[in-house]
């Protein structure tokens, strides 16, 4: 996962943390039930999972990137920390309550790898489980901000039907602003 410096200082920022806990993450779990087994894949700097980890029954973080990965395992001794992609997770089927992801999906380098991640995401929930989060929409500003990044847009109209591929039921969107939630659940 390729990031500039801008999109890393912003990723970083406290402006980013505030924006994420105070409307962006509430928003996108509204009415998902966190109180179980819970898995994030993708927190990147940890900002998502500052804000879960209270709220999950017990949150296991799985992260693509090595450096990362150790600095939030360091950070955060209440959540099982892995090394790993979210194309190939290392749990067993039916491992979680609820599978998250915010603000990664355009990380992932191609549409496959996303469809990929999402089928991983249908076979490690419960049945009854729900695989939710955000993404940004693609504009000019998120184009600029991600020059030099890995950035593969997700299209929310086109998202639900991915879903549905990848084996999860009612799957949703909605736009919001600057970005979309997506909620699908394990029958």
């Amino acid at each position: 996962m390729a990031m500039n410096v801008i999109h890393r200082r912003i990723c970083r920022s406290d402006d980013w943390s505030a924006r994420m806990h105070g409307s962006v993450l509430p928003w996108a779990t509204n009415d998902v039930d966190l109180g179980g087994d819970v898995l994030e894949i993708g927190p990147g700097y940890g900002v998502t999972t500052r804000w879960l980890a209270p709220r999950s029954g017990s949150l296991t973080a799985v992260e693509v990137d090595g450096t990362m990965a150790a600095d939030l395992a360091r950070e955060f001794s209440d959540v099982d920390v892995r090394h790993g992609d979210g194309a190939r997770l290392p749990f067993a089927d039916g491992s979680f309550d609820a599978v998250v992801c915010f603000t990664m999906l355009h990380h992932v380098p191609t549409p496959a790898l996303q469809d990929k991640l999402f089928a991983e995401a249908a076979r490690v929930l419960r049945p009854g489980g729900t695989f939710a989060g955000i993404d940004s929409l693609v504009t000019l500003r998120f184009r600029i901000i991600h020059i030099g990044d890995t950035m593969t847009g997700v299209d929310p109209g086109g998202l639900p039907e991915r879903l549905r591929t990848a084996g999860l039921d009612a799957p949703d969107t909605e736009v919001g602003q600057r970005s979309f939630r997506f909620r699908a659940d394990r029958g």
